[in-house]
């Protein structure tokens, strides 16, 4: 059975995943960039993020932070933990969320991470503690916008020949990279790489088609120093062969 409390530090370092169990993450030092479900906030201290069950979530620390994290461990734990106060924490881990905590729940929090949250019996008491101080906190769902499109499609168009960097994008968003890795999965399906590659991708099949231009020189325009590479990677994304693709552009216009 995983730790219900854990000390936990986190760096740059962008982690990307989901489980099968909801979650809280306490702001201690620092401050933490996270994103639940394409939505993002940033936990600090005398605040935490809920994290429901199976939400797709994305946090990193450009600056480093410390943060306690309790792990659900299950429903029929919160049953026979909570008692009558379970259904109100259902309601709480139920969708994501950013809150503030009230005084006492701080110096709650503080004690706690503190204090030997390895030995089982104090981990399970802190958290049933913990999690009966929240059940009046009225969460308000994290903020949200759609990403600039507009200006990201732009900036890849004009540098496609370029190295190009999840932070490129992020910066153009005003986001971290972390929050910006979610908002994408959670808008197109796919990571920021993934969009980079596509865009760059279409850009050379409308090169194709609309121009003379040699192949290789197409590749290298979107930022693909192999024609092999190239021709391998178009043929994954649309399924034909760069010069099938121009040849078909060609019948087309008879």
């Amino acid at each position: 059975m995983r730790p219900i409390l854990t000390l936990r530090q986190y760096t740059h370092d962008l982690i990307v995943h989901s489980h099968d169990h909801a979650q809280l993450v306490f702001g201690l030092s620092g401050a933490l960039d996270f994103e639940v479900e394409g939505r993002g906030s940033q936990v600090r201290q005398q605040s935490f993020v809920v994290i429901p069950s199976g939400a797709h979530h994305a946090c990193g620390s450009p600056q480093g932070s410390r943060c306690l994290v309790l792990d659900i461990p299950d429903e029929q734990w919160l049953a026979d933990s909570l008692g009558e106060h379970a259904e109100a924490s259902r309601q709480l881990l139920d969708r994501p969320a950013r809150l503030a905590l009230d005084a006492g729940q701080s110096q709650l929090v503080s004690w706690l991470a503190n204090s030997p949250v390895s030995d089982p019996l104090i981990a399970r008491q802190g958290a049933v503690l913990l999690l009966a101080s929240l059940n009046h906190a009225r969460p308000a769902e994290l903020g949200a916008r759609r990403l600039p499109y507009a200006a990201l499609d732009a900036h890849i168009e004009q540098y496609a020949a370029y190295p190009l960097q999840v932070a490129d994008l992020a910066r153009i968003a005003g986001l971290s990279s972390a929050r910006l890795h979610a908002r994408f999965m959670a808008e197109c399906g796919q990571t920021p790489m993934d969009y980079i590659r596509s865009r760059r991708l279409h850009k050379a099949v409308g090169l194709l088609r609309e121009t003379a231009l040699p192949i290789g020189e197409i590749a290298s325009r979107v930022g693909y120093s192999s024609q092999s590479a190239f021709a391998a990677a178009v043929l994954r994304e649309f399924g034909a062969s760069p010069g099938t693709l121009r040849r078909e552009a060609g019948d087309k216009g008879r």
